[in-house]
């Protein structure tokens, strides 16, 4: 869900002439709103995808925007952006993940047992799964050295550049800087660039629990909690509508957003869409800057929605 050149989102409406949020943005730039049009020239600056992960997903980090420039220009087959991605990976169903390297004295004493041929408990059960999926692949030792994260539903974790990752397992909703640049060293059959990705990753050792990120509950309304990041492309927002609340306003930003339900029904209507529109699980609309929408909620038992935007 986005505007990134390989993966324009389509517009299903086919009363209007733009094929694609690109097309649109490109003839309507005030949609992004005005702080957001001129930080980003006229890009919207955020990709929002759904990920249900099965088989892990690649031991990789995301340049910065320097060494996002420089890769693009030596291997743009490679790192086709010259933009940074960091990204937000926030649960809906359990979520098990890779981030950051473990504390010092975790990763001796995963070595000193796995010295010892003790794979047991749940991180040599972990092992074996990864080595089903990825025979012989290196990246599967990656769990004696980075942490390992379990998210529950509504928890989050954000990955900042430089920062070594990778998702194991579950479904979440992700957002990230509106780039394709990734570096891998593991875990998948795409393009692994080791070098690159040791001499830029960040080693400083943490605690898995400080890597975990908050959500706050917005003090204008009870039914929103914000996920914002400490970089200027994208904040995320869950808004959680309850049985009881029939009528609710999607409010008006100053900057263009895309919502998502995953959970409920209810009949949507705003000053700039044609007709009534009937939103459900999976539905997506874009909503320009300054503009609201009302829902009507017909589901009995509420809604939840993901709202991507940029606050700036």
């Amino acid at each position: 869900m986005g505007a990134h050149p390989k993966g324009d989102a389509l517009i299903k409406d086919n009363r209007i002439s733009q094929r694609t949020l690109g097309q649109w943005i490109a003839d309507y730039p005030g949609c992004l709103g005005a702080k957001v049009k001129d930080t980003f020239h006229g890009q919207l600056p955020f990709l929002f995808k759904v990920l249900s992960v099965n088989t892990a997903l690649s031991i990789q980090a995301h340049p910065t925007r320097e060494l996002a420039a420089r890769l693009h220009a030596q291997f743009p087959e490679h790192y086709p952006d010259n933009n940074h991605k960091p990204e937000i990976a926030i649960a809906l169903t359990q979520f098990e993940g890779l981030c950051g390297f473990r504390p010092v004295e975790e990763i001796i004493a995963f070595l000193k047992s796995a010295a010892g041929k003790d794979i047991s408990g749940s991180n040599g059960e972990l092992l074996l799964r990864l080595h089903s999926q990825y025979p012989g692949d290196i990246g599967c030792f990656s769990i004696y050295f980075l942490n390992r994260i379990i998210l529950r539903p509504g928890e989050a974790m954000f990955l900042s550049a430089n920062e070594p990752h990778a998702y194991l397992s579950g479904d979440c909703v992700e957002c990230m800087a509106c780039s394709d640049n990734t570096v891998r060293a593991g875990l998948t059959p795409k393009y692994i660039d080791v070098n690159t990705l040791c001499e830029m990753l960040n080693y400083k050792p943490a605690p898995a629990s400080s890597k975990i990120f908050p959500c706050v509950q917005d003090s204008s309304d009870p039914c929103v909690y914000l996920y914002d990041p400490p970089i200027p492309d994208f904040t995320v927002m869950r808004i959680q509508v309850p049985s009881s609340v029939k009528q609710y306003t999607v409010s008006p930003l100053d900057c263009a957003s895309i919502l998502l339900v995953v959970h409920g029904e209810a009949s949507a209507t705003s000053t700039a869409a044609l007709s009534d529109i009937t939103l459900r699980r999976g539905s997506v609309l874009f909503i320009s800057a300054n503009e609201s929408v009302s829902l009507h909620v017909t589901s009995p038992s509420g809604m939840t929605m993901f709202r991507a935007c940029c606050l700036l």
